[in-house]
């Protein structure tokens, strides 16, 4: 756990109000203590595991996330006092999803990841559906979202099944299941960033769908309340905090850093450098019509709702982990970087990250990964920086298509977050693939930023514009590819991916 100074000495330091963020991640959970300047008075995180039971599944013990959640916000309160806490704020993995008992409080089942595509037969089966659910949820009938995961629960998991038919089966993505346990068991809700990737969700009537219901086959008892994204979700108990914390906001992992970019203004584009890599622009009030991008709420804050576009690529930073967990060809993260810098260029080579089907423009559940253009002089630098060059050519599909979608927006840069962010190799790499400028913050986990954020507009903590001036520029990287290099680099990489993929993107 490291704490920072805000140099006013430790006295008033004791009497200053923060507003912690728990940022509930795809590896782990992470807690964050901010001053009304922005800075980070003390943070801890504490991973869970994610476990691979078969090829394309990926799943997650809920009780893991819990007691993770737990130890990193107790440690934040631990070092600056419980009592200085004005709100709590959360963010989450998105489409993970999980069911418990309402009564014992024990899960039902693993958590199924957001990445799981063991519901491909489920989508094709319910195929007939497609566009009726892309135009009341702005989504696509993929495994990536919740409803399929908890209809697979329910017809895998004999307990389940049972507790359903008793009405004690609750279900919740992370942020349901975190409040949940924060508030003593006592509120089962969520945010409308959140309920609307569950496939179920009516995002322009802002609430569950029957008909939706009845084609997944799920009882609305199942689901959690959902409120404003900047309002009171209840308080911690003092089990868990040592006195009651009030919970003033929730958003889901890239709605929360889109607020954190300043994502109000149509004119934002962000890209999220995770485990996976999330392209997102606000679209106001507006809903447009796209066929290889996600239409979702980004945050509704009082009476006005705030709808994106975003375009979810699957395998971004996890594509580098795989790298090294499986094929152990590198040895850190830095290493990679390292390896792909004693690189001029990548001579030809390029990965398709289909390690999980792909996602956005694609939506192809069935393609498959593949390196291309291997020859006897590849080595372990060329595959490497592959793999970080995958993420610029990615992020580059989704940008086309966005373009394309919302034209009349004046899109001048790329503002990026996530660990992959603080990559210069990478970031140079996606602003000459772009032909854009690439906005880097100061501070790079947006994630956690948006969540306080939000919560603290809700808590009086700040006014919006007193937020958006904690937000200070690290680094902008301009273009220096010319360009008919950059048109011949990025045709390689569509040949590529057109190998991949067995649905036309063009």
């Amino acid at each position: 756990m490291a704490m920072g100074s805000t140099g006013t000495g430790k006295r008033s330091l004791r009497k200053t109000q923060v507003m912690v963020a728990l940022d509930i991640g795809s590896a782990a959970s992470r807690a964050m203590a901010f001053s009304k300047t922005g800075e980070v008075l003390a943070q801890s995180q504490s991973q869970y595991q994610t476990y691979f039971p078969r090829p394309g599944w990926v799943e997650q013990d809920p009780l893991e996330i819990w007691e993770a959640s737990q130890k990193a916000l107790r440690e934040v309160l631990s070092a600056l006092g419980a009592d200085r806490v004005a709100a709590i704020g959360m963010a989450n993995q998105r489409e993970t999803t999980l069911l418990w008992n309402r009564s014992t409080g024990q899960p039902l089942y693993r958590a199924i990841a957001w990445q799981c595509r063991r519901t491909v037969n489920l989508c094709r089966e319910l195929s007939a559906h497609s566009q009726l659910i892309k135009r009341r949820t702005g989504l696509f009938l993929d495994p990536y979202f919740s409803a399929t995961k908890i209809r697979w629960i329910l017809d895998n998991v004999a307990e389940a099944r049972r507790e359903i038919e008793k009405e004690e089966a609750i279900f919740g993505t992370v942020d349901s299941w975190i409040l949940w346990n924060l508030t003593g068991r006592r509120v089962h809700a969520t945010d409308p960033s959140n309920a609307a990737r569950t496939l179920c969700f009516n995002i322009h009537a802002l609430d569950y769908d029957d008909e939706l219901l009845r084609i997944f086959g799920l009882p609305r008892s199942l689901f959690p309340q959902v409120k404003d994204s900047a309002g009171p979700f209840g308080a911690t108990s003092e089990e868990v905090t040592g006195r009651p914390i009030p919970i003033m906001g929730i958003l889901g992992d890239q709605s929360a850093s889109l607020f954190a970019q300043e994502g109000v203004s149509e004119h934002v584009v962000k890209n999220t450098y995770g485990t996976g890599l999330f392209l997102m622009t606000s679209t106001g009030e507006k809903v447009p019509a796209s066929g290889r991008l996600v239409n979702t709420i980004a945050w509704k804050l009082g009476e006005r709702c705030t709808y994106a576009l975003e375009g979810s690529m699957l395998v971004g930073g996890s594509g580098l982990q795989w790298l090294k967990d499986q094929l152990q060809l590198i040895g850190s993260f830095s290493e990679a970087e390292k390896m792909a810098a004693s690189l001029d260029f990548n001579e030809g080579v390029y990965f398709v990250p289909a390690l999980v089907g792909l996602g956005a423009p694609a939506w192809d559940p069935d393609a498959r990964g593949l390196f291309m253009g291997l020859t006897q002089n590849t080595t372990r630098q060329h595959l490497a920086r592959a793999a970080l060059e995958a993420m610029a050519y990615q992020t580059r599909d989704v940008m086309e298509e966005l373009k394309r979608v919302v034209p009349t927006h004046p899109f001048r840069s790329l503002r990026v977050d996530g660990q992959g962010a603080r990559v210069d190799l990478l970031m140079q790499f996606q602003a000459n693939i772009l032909n854009m400028p690439v906005e880097r913050p100061a501070f790079v986990e947006a994630t956690a930023l948006g969540a306080a954020g939000v919560a603290g507009l809700a808590a009086g903590f700040w006014t919006q514009d007193e937020f958006f001036k904690v937000r200070k520029v690290d680094r902008i990287f301009i273009p220096r590819m010319g360009e008919s290099t950059r048109e011949v680099l990025y045709r390689g990489w569509k040949k590529a991916r057109a190998m991949a993929v067995r649905r036309d993107v063009e």
